[in-house]
């Protein structure tokens, strides 16, 4: 029995003097195999084995690249400044009132100027229709007027003259009461006129060697106007030599 302890001991002594040295810098921290737990070998120690491979430490990541601290607080100073935003929106907001205030004060002047328009013409024209009423009134008067020959006022037709004296006063009266209310009367041929498509009516035309063509020589009605508008354009006759 001794002597197989012996030869067993010798052998395991060979054998680890064959086997490779391992470095000690390996850190004992790493793990080893435990002795057999034979009961031939309880009181033999049995070598450790370490690994060969050096041990590794895994790589970190590279870290990202950031900007410079102070810029990035200052941007973010910038971005979340709560005042900043409100007074941005408060001048965007200033901005949309005084847009909409300077559109309502020229709405304003434009309603203003064109009622005062309206009632303008309201006035001025307001006694259209009974103008045009009237006008056949101081036509008849006029007729009146020019049916009586110059030949027959003469002092031995006293009543005639008194008569014509008194309608023709009265035209002038009237004439004179309607022109203080816009009514004008023209007459085209007394005055000599040129034809006037927006004041005449041309009712015929007739040659005339003393006259240029164009020329209005006779009226036949006289015309109206209302503050400077056409009530009655004027029927006359024209000159056309051609």
């Amino acid at each position: 029995m001794l002597q197989r302890r012996l030869i067993k001991l010798a052998s395991a002594s060979s054998n680890s003097a064959l086997r490779p040295q391992v470095p000690s810098r390996v850190p004992p921290s790493l793990p080893f195999s435990r002795p057999s737990s034979s009961p031939q070998l309880s009181g033999i120690v049995a070598p450790r084995w370490y690994s060969a491979q050096p041990e590794t430490t895994p790589q970190q990541p590279p870290a990202a690249e950031t900007s410079s601290p102070q810029s990035t607080a200052a941007d973010s100073a910038v971005k979340e400044d709560p005042i900043k935003k409100e007074l941005d929106a408060k001048s965007k907001e200033v901005l949309e009132l005084k847009d909409k205030y300077l559109r309502s004060v020229a709405e304003y002047r434009n309603l203003q100027e064109q009622t005062r328009r309206e009632v303008a013409a309201a006035r001025d024209f307001a006694i259209q229709r009974f103008a045009k009423d009237l006008i056949d009134s101081v036509d008849n008067l006029d007729r009146a007027l020019t049916t009586v020959p110059k030949d027959k006022l003469v002092p031995e037709n006293q009543h005639l003259v008194t008569l014509h004296d008194g309608l023709k006063m009265t035209e002038n009266i009237l004439m004179q009461t309607l022109k203080k209310h816009g009514l004008e009367r023209f007459d085209p041929a007394e005055a000599n006129e040129t034809f006037n498509p927006n004041h005449h009516e041309a009712t015929f035309q007739t040659p005339q060697p003393d006259k240029q063509d164009g020329t209005v020589f006779f009226t036949q009605s006289k015309g109206f106007l209302l503050n400077g508008r056409v009530l009655r354009a004027a029927k006359v006759g024209v000159v056309k030599n051609s």
